[in-house]
């Protein structure tokens, strides 16, 4: 296990190109899917705090059993979608980097929504008499909202990127795990763990590690520049 981790320790040092080129797959489908999600997930949650309609405690409860759904079911079914005989065949995306992002906006959309609705309720029961007495127009209090909780909703981002970044059973069923191609760094440890490969294996997770401990520094830095300024 030692000689394991001192090769993987050097893969890191030299910055093995089929490392590098690993890890910037997984980035890029990450970043990207979070972004979607997040562009989707927060007009969901703040609908879901701040209005009432019918059908509304049904996409709550559907958008917290979506959180748990194992990500293999995701893929099973991005998979059937992307087939060539699916609805969405004739785009092309099966064993494609698009199609492992859409996987992945599935994944951390609903996560995002159903925490983002949490965050901006409690808010919302604040500040609610204020807005409706002043009037203010639906947008405007959609937007003062999250602005307001921006600092507590970098937690569901951050949530969301946890999910898609270190998920692996959806991307491995509709990516493929092509070298090269879709093969990203959860995909790559389980199949070089499976092979005997454990250097790359490990070198592969350090850098995994590193990058959710990263952003949740990000996140634990900005909450606490937040207090200080805001009190």
């Amino acid at each position: 296990m030692l000689n394991a981790l001192h090769e993987a320790l050097n893969l890191l040092a030299h910055l093995d190109s089929g490392v590098l080129g690993i890890v910037l797959v997984s980035v890029k489908v990450s970043l990207t899917a979070l972004f979607f999600g997040t562009l989707l997930g927060l007009p969901i949650g703040v609908l879901l705090a701040t209005e009432e309609f019918k059908g509304k405690k049904w996409i709550i409860v559907t958008l917290n059993t979506l959180m748990g759904v194992p990500t293999v079911i995701v893929g099973v079914i991005v998979y059937l979608m992307l087939s060539r005989t699916g609805p969405l065949g004739a785009w092309g995306w099966l064993f494609t980097i698009k199609g492992m992002i859409l996987a992945q906006i599935l994944l951390t959309t609903p996560l995002i929504a159903a925490l983002s609705r949490q965050i901006l309720e409690d808010s919302w029961r604040i500040h609610r008499d204020s807005f409706l007495s002043l009037r203010i127009p639906p947008i405007a209090r959609y937007k003062w909202l999250i602005w307001d909780c921006r600092f507590s909703l970098t937690i569901a981002v951050l949530a969301g990127l946890a999910r898609a970044i270190s998920e692996v059973g959806a991307v491995m069923i509709v990516g493929g795990n092509i070298d090269h191609s879709t093969r990203t760094m959860t995909t790559a440890i389980a199949l070089e763990t499976s092979k005997g490969d454990l250097p790359l294996a490990l070198a592969l997770g350090i850098i995994l590690l590193t990058i959710v401990l990263l952003a949740n520094l990000f996140t634990f830095a900005v909450r606490q520049i937040a207090e200080r300024r805001y009190g």
